[in-house]
């Protein structure tokens, strides 16, 4: 392959876009239970280690005098941030902030957080958020934007190809390690010796570990295995022939680890969604079109809207924007004749409020409308907690009427309306 089409092509942004939802709850999952003993762990008394192997010392000089009152506003940049971050809410933003928080923590005290899968987890977030793309998809960001099938937007890939570059090289110099370092697992059986190690060390109590603490020549094997899969596994996933196997294998790789050893979880929850990234881009653009193509035979709901209004169709946009599965057909009621879709779809009722009209004839408007979207569009499932509250729409009602009556006149100085198009249709 050409270098340029190596790195500088551009191409869907839809692997990349999710993979930011996974490295932003790797960093919560890792990061925010050490909050829950913030004397223990970084306040002021607190046993602290520190990494100057890792940070240069006038960093860590100038984290250990932090005040505690600096030591608990870095932990709500963290919380701030890393919820922006995984929302894809001002993305970039968000996610250097937290890349910094992350570092603090880090040179504030390593022993609880310092770990070789933390550093990897510290470079994988710096590649992400040196791009300004990874809200494309499954962010707010792109719901402010308002671009529909967003996932259909090319970007440049090399980014992306850092990332498969850089698990490659971790699977490499890990098994590298194996057979340089002490403890060579070639000539010494390491493996072996940990099935015999006491019932509290790095490996959990599993059904087999007895039977493999008796058998030194296979767990000589299985220690061989592991270093001919890590040496091989970086052109066995950049090679596309072998690599759905090198996917498949690092899952398995990586369930066993969890389900064997006491390894951090970085290790499961971070490699797996890296390892998904070696799934072209087209090809899970094919899958979304699969499904869309699908739902389009078993039948779409329609959605009926004010296409004479531009606050109408920004939102129709936003919506359509969480549409991955292609469920939504827009219908503006001003270019159709929605009445034989539905009796009660009159053009006055269109007018006051948009309306749902489900594949199985369920009909809904206005609020009523959200909330539905809200439990049939997946990437709106984290909404549906806070629309479905039993008695919101004793307050949803009146907010979206007042709304959809103001929309020609009070609004239609929101900025999908500027040339006030809206108000001049609405007579």
């Amino acid at each position: 392959m050409p270098m340029n089409g190596f790195f500088l092509e551009e191409r869907p942004s839809l692997g990349l876009a999710g993979f930011r939802v996974a490295a932003a709850a790797t960093v919560g999952l890792h990061v925010i239970p050490t909050f829950f003993q913030m004397r223990d762990n970084y306040l002021a008394g607190s046993f602290r280690e520190y990494n100057p192997s890792f940070f240069p010392t006038w960093a860590l000089e100038w984290a250990d005098r932090s005040p505690d009152w600096l030591v608990w506003a870095m932990a709500g940049v963290f919380l701030v941030s890393w919820a922006a971050f995984l929302a894809g809410l001002f993305t970039r933003p968000a996610g250097v902030l937290l890349d910094l928080s992350c570092y603090y923590f880090y040179a504030r005290n390593s022993l609880h957080i310092g770990t070789l899968s933390y550093d990897i987890l510290l470079v994988t977030m710096f590649l992400l958020v040196i791009t300004p793309y990874p809200g494309d998809c499954f962010s707010l960001d792109c719901l402010i934007r308002g671009e529909p099938e967003p996932w259909r937007r090319k970007r440049p890939f090399f980014i992306q190809r850092l990332l498969q570059i850089q698990l490659a090289s971790t699977y490499f110099f890990t098994g590298l390690a194996k057979i340089t370092a002490g403890g060579n697992w070639l000539v010494d059986n390491p493996y072996w010796y940990l099935m015999n190690g006491p019932a509290l060390g790095i490996i959990k109590e599993f059904p087999g570990r007895g039977f493999l603490a008796a058998h030194p020549r296979l767990c000589w094997l299985i220690g061989a295995g592991v270093i001919i899969c890590e040496l091989n596994m970086a052109w066995l996933l950049f090679w596309r022939r072998t690599r759905p196997f090198a996917i498949a294998l690092g899952f398995l790789f990586h369930v066993l680890l969890l389900a064997t050893m006491h390894v951090p979880t970085i290790f499961f929850f971070l490699f797996p969604p890296m390892l998904l990234l070696f799934v072209e881009p087209e090809t899970l653009l094919g899958w979304v079109e699969a499904g869309r193509r699908r739902r389009a035979r078993l039948g779409r709901d329609r959605l009926v809207f004010d296409g004479a209004c531009g606050f109408c169709r920004a939102s129709l946009a936003r919506i359509l924007a969480l549409d991955l599965s292609g469920r939504i057909e827009p219908v503006d009621f001003r270019s159709q004749d929605v009445s034989s879709l539905h009796p009660s779809l009159t053009p006055e009722a269109c007018h006051a409020r948009i309306q749902l009209l489900e594949a199985g004839g369920r009909l809904s408007s206005g609020f009523s409308v959200m909330r539905r979207l809200s439990l049939r569009l997946p990437l709106a499932w984290p909404l549906a907690p806070l629309l479905n509250l039993p008695g919101l729409r004793r307050v949803g009602d009146p907010v979206y009427d007042w709304v959809a009556r103001h929309r020609f006149n009070l609004l239609h100085r929101f900025r999908a309306c500027r040339d006030n198009a809206c108000l001049g249709r609405s007579a």
